[in-house]
């Protein structure tokens, strides 16, 4: 149970951090969910380089007063960063009244039916008012839908069929490929194209790849140069006088 011990800042109080739960040591329950939650950390970090956003996984949220925390899988936050001073106790998790702001984004992943992820914790998230609540069920494990996007409107969360998240500029896609050498289908983050945001392994593929092909063309063009140099000798032209 969460201490109702407050401090008073600047005349607003705020729950005492000290007196709060910030961790547990829990672990996550799989190694199939902690993939995919690294997946999609890790892309926004190394896709997203010029924008100011927070995203983490498996980090308790604080989002009211004499209210035990939740732990996302995964959650979003834009316009907010992690402090400079994380292990101080008031920066470890993501308190609502810290960083001024609920996140945009949160999602579960349905690893068994033990979760209630679409009764209690959708209520929570609603609550919380964060703008988007996806639920990600690889295995079916909650009914023949494999994603569940509910968007806040007003009060209440509606279900979308919308896979565009137009409040942070972002959409959902499923991709079918290889993650960390591991080939299964996965839920990634895309642009409105639908071309999806890179992992930094992936990034430096694709630049090793672009450099081979430079490579490639600049060879191309030398035994291009050569071949011509050859024929204008054969024809008696000397190609350095031109």
């Amino acid at each position: 149970m969460v201490e109702q011990i407050l401090i008073d800042t600047d005349n607003f109080y705020v729950p005492d951090a000290n007196q709060l739960v910030t961790e547990d040591d829990t672990p996550v329950d799989n190694f199939a969910s902690e993939k995919q939650q690294r997946l999609l950390v890790g892309s926004l970090y190394s896709s997203l380089q010029n924008q100011t956003f927070l995203a983490a996984a498996n980090v308790g949220v604080y989002y009211a007063y004499r209210k035990p925390p939740i732990v996302p899988d995964v959650l979003f936050s834009l316009d907010v960063q992690i402090p400079e001073k994380w292990w101080d106790k008031q920066n470890r998790c993501y308190m609502v009244w810290e960083f001024e702001k609920p996140p945009e984004v949160v999602m579960e992943i349905v690893s068994n039916k033990e979760g209630d992820e679409l009764g209690k914790k959708l209520e929570i998230y609603e609550q919380m008012r964060a703008s988007y609540y996806i639920v990600y069920d690889p295995n079916q494990q909650l009914g023949e839908q494999v994603i569940r996007i509910y968007e806040l409107r007003g009060r209440r969360y509606f279900e979308t069929s919308e896979t565009w998240l137009e409040q942070v500029g972002l959409g959902l896609t499923l991709w079918s490929g290889a993650f960390e050498g591991r080939q299964d289908n996965w839920l990634r983050w895309c642009y409105q194209d639908g071309t999806i945001l890179p992992t930094g392994d992936e990034r430096a593929e694709e630049e090793k790849q672009r450099a081979e092909q430079e490579k490639q063309r600049a060879e191309q063009a030398e035994q291009r140069a050569q071949l011509l140099a050859e024929r204008l000798r054969a024809m008696g032209i000397d190609p350095d006088s031109l």
